[in-house]
């Protein structure tokens, strides 16, 4: 039965795949609307294009180096294999193709909504979404089959018939991390790279046409109007396919890490922790393509933003409560009614509690968020009132706004740490993020679906389509900007869970008992961690700066120099302001990808596992709140702006577009551009790919460094639950950490200990038990406890009170 659970993950990433491929080809059928249409609609196609041919040039050579490393560092290490270069590369390459996938089927549903809107608000909802769907579940399918189907092929590689907590499977989990690794390595170069064009495209557009040309948003005078467009798509399409398909994964991976080191005695050989995450993350796609079916809207709603709220709501909703009773039974049918993590017993009523704690502080991170960022809420008020005194003002509102936005979600999210700690352990904060990212299908379908309506928009604008066509493509483009803000809001708030459980798998496959702050160098390295973020964020925020320049130097030129230009009878030269936004997203987004990699190698290699371990702890702090932040700031100017496109009240005066207040709101929008959409959402790939780089070296890290754990000894008191009477025991550990309550129940049900005063000794992968060292063949059984562990002391005496 073990086997045919497990062939299922794959099986339902297939499902998912399957579905995509039949909502792709109803999306190519519908129509594509005039010929100026096709025209605008072929050029941000090759625009989006040739943005991704130019980046997977780059991060071709990339992926080889790395590839390379990884084999050789492969050999040097006996729980690794040079195989984990071959998982890398299969990694990449899903990410990568997970980001092409969404950028097809985006820049054929764009035109195709532009059209749709001629007709209903109904059939530009249903053609948009079912784009984001598309998009949403073949990130989601690719993902599952990609992880389940490697994970199957390195099991029957290196652990055919081995136990779950055996070093067979420790070899094949720290193989499969190659695949994640792979995976957040290509998403955060197209998250910054797709970041750092989108917002050079759209800084240029709006600082010289809405601002000093006082020409409307698309208008086809605009020269940097189509790289704009195209920046839509390779940032917030393409970008984030390959963000969240990271994600994902990572979030899977880092569950299964904690689950081969939980010791279950369940139907399945011991694999039922390992297996959870997996089944999920397929129960989830399933139910994601059940929840799409729930987002309609009435022809006879109106044309209102509520009405089409109210419709992805269903359809987010009505995925989420049945993955949720899905869950429930997987919990119920798969794990056993107790399991043991690094020596804390826990239930399988905690494992469903802590995925009902990750459920619910993925929900109210969404609904903090909204609040922050939502047109007529508080904070985006009190941004459009600073708007009346000027541009200064506006930008002190949002940073404020922003800086405001952590407390709440920071406190949640701390909550949900606490209380998925206590449900269920360790393992309780990994099954907490795979609950969150469950329905990432849905979530991803509800995010994409909104550039795909921004995009409609500005053909409609470029193709002088009827006014009543953009008030409609404006409704779901509005829509598009709310999700889009508790899209990453729920993001961050899964990044930090999926990096904790990270951090725990790292220290467990590292061999350190625990991190002393008082050490000096993991002092240090806890505020050279916390440094990263913002260094992080300023190269990406300078990248978009500089590019901008450019961009707006060039748009300027052509005002200047192309004759008729201003009044619609000269073309612009769309093609220049594409190739500025290419070339300078390519070239900068190098520096950022490779802080991100590079230091937790430097900072381990140089100063061992403990001290990487205080560089991951003051990273992960300082990149939840800095994306938090960014964000939220962001997304608070952005509504802000668009608050004046309906009129505005300030002290009792109506403000309009065009209006004094309405160009301080543009400037701080401008400010918030890059926040939002290229440095924010980057935070919560990069606090995963420190610790994922950092879990895939632990092994390497253990060997070099062995000496120095070796010397940790900690001496504590302790109460063993193993065991039915109350007992005490003085246990001294010297060298790794052991499961010692699992030895010392597993030796009781053997009926080789007993509840009177015993001592019980691990020494050199041996058990001594009252002096008597146990046999060859009696210790076999216990080989889950000693494999591995050879450099291990562990002393207890047990004492009857």
């Amino acid at each position: 039965m073990d086997k045919i659970l497990f062939y299922a993950v794959p099986a339902m990433g297939v499902v998912g795949l399957l579905y995509t491929f039949l909502k792709f080809n109803w999306v190519s059928k519908q129509d594509a609307g005039n010929d100026r249409m096709k025209e605008i609609s072929t050029y941000i196609a090759e625009g989006a294009m040739a943005f991704l041919k130019a980046e997977w040039k780059i991060l071709t050579y990339f992926v080889a180096i790395v590839a390379l490393l990884l084999g050789v560092m492969a050999k040097s290490n006996p729980h690794s294999h040079w195989s984990i270069s071959l998982a890398f590369v299969l990694g990449a390459v899903c990410s990568a193709v997970a980001g092409y996938i969404g950028m097809k089927v985006a820049t054929k549903a764009n035109v195709r909504t532009a059209q749709a809107a001629r007709t209903s608000l109904s059939k530009a909802l249903n053609v948009s979404f079912t784009g984001g769907a598309v998009m949403g579940l073949g990130v989601a399918g690719l993902a599952v089959l990609g992880l389940g189907g490697v994970y199957l092929i390195l099991k029957q590689v290196f652990a055919p018939e081995a136990a779950a907590n055996s070093a067979e499977m420790l070899q094949t989990i720290e193989v499969l991390t190659g695949f994640s690794l792979g995976a957040e390595s290509i998403a955060l170069f197209a998250r910054v790279g797709g970041g750092i064009y989108t917002k050079a495209a759209d800084v240029g557009a709006d600082l010289v046409g809405k601002v000093e040309a006082g020409i409307p948003e698309d208008d086809p005078r605009n020269p940097a109007t189509i790289a704009d467009n195209v920046g839509d798509n390779v940032g917030d399409v393409a970008g984030m396919g390959a963000d969240l398909f990271g994600s994902y994964v990572a979030t899977v991976l880092a569950t299964m890490v904690l689950g081969q080191e939980t010791v279950s005695s369940d139907n399945f050989g011991g694999y039922a922790p390992i297996l959870l995450p997996m089944l999920i993350a397929g129960v989830g796609i399933l139910f994601s393509i059940v929840g799409t079916w729930f987002v309609r809207v009435s022809d006879a709603a109106g044309i209102n933003t509520a009405n089409v709220q109210k419709a992805l709501n269903m359809g987010n909703w009505g995925s989420i409560i049945l993955t949720a009773a899905a869950c429930a039974g997987l919990v119920y049918y798969i794990l056993p009614e107790t399991m043991t993590l690094r020596g804390l017993e826990f239930t399988r009523d905690g494992v469903l509690g802590a995925i009902v704690v990750g459920l619910a502080v993925g929900t109210l991170m969404s609904i903090i968020t909204e609040y922050y960022t939502a047109m007529g809420k508080r904070p985006v008020m009190s941004i459009i009132r600073q708007s009346s005194t000027g541009h200064a003002t506006n930008v002190i509102g949002g940073l404020a706004v922003g800086m405001e936005s952590t407390f709440l979600p920071i406190l949640v999210l701390a909550g949900g740490i606490w209380g998925s700690y206590e449900c269920a352990g360790l393992y309780g904060v990994a099954i907490a993020a795979a609950g969150m990212m469950a329905t990432t299908a849905m979530q991803l379908a509800i995010d994409a679906f909104g550039p795909i309506a921004d995009n409609a928009g500005g053909i409609a604008e470029m193709s002088e389509l009827p006014k009543e066509v953009r008030e409609k493509t404006d409704v779901l483009d509005a829509v598009g900007n709310t999700t889009a803000a508790t899209g990453k809001g729920f993001a961050i708030a899964s990044a930090a869970l999926t990096a904790l459980a990270l951090f725990a798998a790292f220290v467990g496959v590292a061999g350190i008992n625990g991190i002393d702050i008082y050490k000096a160098k993991v002092l240090a390295s806890l505020f050279v961690g916390a440094m990263i973020p913002f260094i992080f964020s300023s190269l990406a925020i300078r990248a978009v700066g500089q590019a901008a320049m450019s961009m707006v130097e060039e748009v300027r030129r052509q005002f200047r120099s192309i004759p008729g230009i201003m009044e619609g009878t000269g073309k612009p030269e769309y093609d220049k302001c594409v190739a500025i936004s290419t070339e300078a997203s390519i070239k900068k987004m190098m520096l950022p990808g490779a802080i991100a990699i590079v230091s937790p190698l430097i900072i381990g290699f140089l100063l061992g596992a403990e001290a990487l371990g205080g560089f991951l702890a003051g990273a992960t702090v300082s990149g939840v709140l800095m994306g938090m932040f960014q964000n939220n700031a962001g997304g608070a100017w952005d509504n802000a702006k668009k608050s004046f496109e309906k009129g505005v009240e300030i002290n009792g005066e109506m403000y309009y577009k065009k209006s004094e207040p309405h160009k301080a709101s543009v400037t701080g929008d401008t400010v918030g551009d890059p926040f939002k959409d290229t440095s924010g959402p980057s935070m919560n790939i990069l606090i995963k790919l420190m610790s994922i780089v950092s879990l895939v070296i632990a092994p390497t890290l253990a060997q070099l460094h062995g000496a120095d754990v070796d010397k940790q000894i900690v001496e504590k008191r302790i109460e063993i639950k193993a065991t039915d009477g109350d007992n005490s025991a003085s246990m001294t550990v010297n060298g790794e950490a052991i499961n010692v309550e699992g030895l010392i129940k597993e030796l009781k049900n053997a009926g080789l200990t007993s509840d009177d005063n015993v001592s019980v000794e691990v020494k050199d992968g041996k058990i001594i038990i009252n002096g008597q060292e146990l046999s060859e063949d009696v210790a076999k059984q216990f080989s889950m406890y000693l494999d591995g562990k050879e450099n291990v002391s562990v002393k207890v005496d047990l004492k009857k009170n």
